[in-house]
């Protein structure tokens, strides 16, 4: 079974890095005896899941490795799901139950599974993904440095993350031409942000836009009823020195001019 480039897929050659993921995933503690494991691949990560969760299931957009998988691990039976992840109601794959979210991701995607993620972070407490390093860094990074941008304040608005080990491109067939980094993210207890949630999105994603402009230039079309507001010298700083909370007040004060 040779790694397909169309699916991203480079394969794990090592075993006690496969195990040592496989118990990152504080599975049957009270955040998830269920766990969804993405893009299984040849199962190098499966087999350590199978001996550890109360329930697997696993999603795999490559037919032939979906094939390899029912030959080699019938004990998986019908928790194969054939597809591309990004289009999976996670509502359904337990029946609505949370369960821990795992993989060595496929990294052409990984930053949209992660905001698929999000988007049903009601039945994921908990993710533990192998990432391109680059990719790792900018999910958990904090503000004032350049990975800082629209994925880490939309992931820590939700999630608290830890880098928990980086993987050296060597322990890979064929290897990436990247490092690699598996990070763990648990949800936060409090998941209200205190503002509208599809308005705070805008407000990140255009802060982050140009990044290189300030505040008061990025977010004019958003601001177009009380511009005033931009002249304020909090409006000075550029979206990368902004923390989350900030973001929500910006929110709050945008939400409030559309009310009136």
């Amino acid at each position: 079974m040779k790694a397909k480039k169309s699916f991203g897929q480079h394969f794990l050659n090592r075993e006690e890095i496969a195990e040592r993921i496989a118990n990152s995933l504080t599975t049957n503690t009270e955040l998830a005896p269920l766990v969804l494991e993405v893009g299984p691949g040849k199962g190098m990560l499966t087999k350590y899941l199978l001996a550890k969760t109360a329930s697997l299931k696993v999603v795999e957009a490559d037919v032939d490795m979906v094939n390899y998988l029912q030959k080699y691990y019938p004990q998986l039976q019908d928790n194969i799901i054939s597809g591309d992840f990004l289009k999976v109601d996670l509502a359904k794959v337990f029946e609505g139950q949370a369960f821990g979210l795992i993989g060595n991701f496929p990294y052409n995607i990984s930053s949209q599974i992660v905001f698929h993620m999000i988007k049903f972070r009601p039945y994921v407490p908990e993710m533990v993904g192998m990432f391109q390093k680059e990719m790792a860094d900018r999910i958990i990074a904090k503000p004032g440095g350049k990975d800082y941008g629209v994925i880490s304040v939309l992931t820590q608005a939700y999630y608290e993350g830890k880098t928990l080990f980086n993987v050296d491109k060597s322990c890979f067939s064929p290897p990436p031409k990247v490092q690699s980094a598996v990070i763990r993210l648990v949800r936060k207890e409090n998941q209200d942000l205190g503002c509208d949630e599809s308005l705070f999105r805008q407000v990140v994603k255009t802060s982050f836009n140009q990044r290189r402009k300030m505040l008061r230039n990025t977010l004019k079309p958003l601001f177009s009823e009380g511009s005033e507001i931009l002249e304020d010298v909090f409006y000075q700083q550029r979206p990368e020195q902004l923390a989350l909370t900030d973001f929500i007040e910006i929110t709050r004060k945008l939400q409030k001019l559309n009310n009136h």
